[in-house]
């Protein structure tokens, strides 16, 4: 249970990666992405009363507010995500505070069914979501696979491919995934596992710039 004066210092702090503020939820799905996208990186909590500018204002129904992150977690997200909520009182106004764990089943899917524009028919769609400093981001296609690989056994070998890869990097410090397939001539699929092999060992970083990843020597 967290005292006024935690709240407060969670507050002071500010948006981040692990801490989001709603000045109130209506949507099961949309609350979930925060959801989803705390459990697939590292953890944090919602603070649901508080604005945008720091203003504790409170909830109207504790009740109603705790039934929607129910209905987010058990509806709009797979699988299922650890999280508790707790009801803080500051100054006759009560926040809700919804701590999400960072999961160790990533990834988790945020779940929608937007409605198709010609049909009007309603389609189930899944997303992975991350959390980027103070935003929730769709997770790029390696950032998935990183997350899918983190339980499976970890075997690195040094060949040709990777020496190849290091001299690249040395001399231009940066690589992505069609540049690296490009430049051992073998498929994207076989070069992505590679590189997602060498992220794990800590011998490469995975960076996002926009919608494109790209890779780079660790620091030594």
């Amino acid at each position: 249970m967290y005292t006024d004066a935690e709240l407060l210092r969670l507050v002071e702090r500010g948006e981040n990666v692990q801490i989001e503020f709603k000045r109130l939820v209506h949507s099961p799905e949309k609350i979930a992405k925060s959801m989803v996208a705390f459990a697939n990186t590292a953890g944090g909590v919602i603070l649901i009363g508080v604005d945008d500018d720091k203003r504790i204002v409170g909830i109207e129904s504790e009740k109603e507010t705790i039934e929607i992150i129910d209905e987010a977690a058990h509806e709009f997200v797979a699988p299922k995500i650890n999280y508790v909520t707790d009801v803080v009182e500051f100054r006759a106004r009560d926040v809700l505070m919804v701590t999400v764990e960072e999961s160790e089943r990533k990834p988790h899917f945020h779940i929608s069914y937007p409605r198709h524009s010609d049909t009007l028919k309603r389609k189930k769609e899944k997303k992975v979501y991350i959390r980027k400093d103070s935003h929730n981001v769709a997770a790029t296609r390696e950032e998935v696979h990183l997350m899918e690989d983190e339980e499976k056994p970890l075997i690195i070998s040094y060949g040709e491919n990777e020496q190849l890869l290091f001299r690249y990097l040395d001399t231009y410090h940066r690589i992505t995934l069609k540049e690296f397939s490009k430049l051992v001539n073998i498929s994207t699929k076989r070069a992505s596992i590679i590189l997602i092999s060498l992220v794990r060992a800590g011998v490469i970083h995975l960076h996002n710039e926009g919608k494109q990843n790209y890779y780079t020597l660790a620091a030594s």
